[in-house]
């Protein structure tokens, strides 16, 4: 009975989720370009945003962030861009990690935190879709850092001097875990994590880091699913003030 139960919840859940996706298509307007981020969580948006582009009939141009994101806008009938037109973009959805009460982040559960962050720094506006489970007070996950595999070893020191335990990515069969960029990444345990920025600059200036997991960025909204079934709306710079 108690996994009957479970598994009831779970299914509510994930048609929350979903409507977390659909009321996320909101900000999608004709003649915008879409920046798409990784994950579960944007899976769901760009089978929304698949299916509500056929439904009025227009196209958006999107490009993502990852090669699994790429596959799964192909499978939508998404209009796929070049990169370079990272200089334009309008919107950026994507999803989180983990987010603390100032509304930092820790991305790149799937490895596609560079592109996630180019993009980011690169749009207009900044929508973030992730589940209640994901806020806390103070971020606590292993920091993912994409490294340069030729300074694995060295990085991994450096970061161990700066209170780190790294370790690196790999499949369960023990082979690296290789970003679309070439690179490896180092999961860092850094405790609870009080000043974000603060230690993104320590990671960022060791030499052979090319991006850390630890986002900063200006967000415009947050769509937030909660257990109830709800779907709450947040405006991060409101809630700052």
């Amino acid at each position: 009975m108690k996994f009957i139960i479970l598994g009831v919840i779970e299914i509510k859940f994930e048609v929350t989720l979903e409507k977390m996706a659909e009321e996320a298509l909101e900000n999608v307007e004709e003649n915008i370009t879409i920046g798409l981020g990784s994950g579960s969580t944007i899976a769901r948006f760009v089978d929304a945003l698949g299916k509500y582009l056929t439904r009025i009939n227009f196209k958006v141009p999107v490009i993502p962030s990852s090669l699994q994101i790429q596959t799964l806008a192909e499978r939508a009938g998404l209009d796929i861009v070049q990169p370079r037109l990272t200089s334009s973009i309008d919107l950026v959805v994507d999803g989180v990690d983990q987010m603390d009460k100032n509304f930092n982040m820790i991305k790149g559960g799937g490895g596609a935190l560079l592109r996630e962050k180019v993009l980011m720094k690169a749009a207009k506006k900044v929508v973030i879709l992730a589940d209640e489970e994901k806020f806390v007070e103070v971020l606590s996950r292993k920091v993912p850092i994409e490294v340069v595999p030729f300074a694995r070893v060295f990085v991994q020191k450096e970061l161990e001097k700066i209170g780190g335990k790294p370790e690196l990515r790999t499949f369960k069969k023990g082979y690296p875990f290789f970003t679309d960029n070439g690179n490896v990444i180092l999961d860092v345990d850094f405790g609870h994590i009080d000043e974000p920025p603060m230690l993104l600059s320590e990671i960022k200036n060791i030499p052979g880091v090319v991006e850390a997991g630890i986002f900063i960025e200006r967000l415009h909204i947050i769509y937030k699913a909660c257990k109830d079934g709800s779907v709450k709306k947040i405006t991060p710079e409101v809630e700052i003030r």
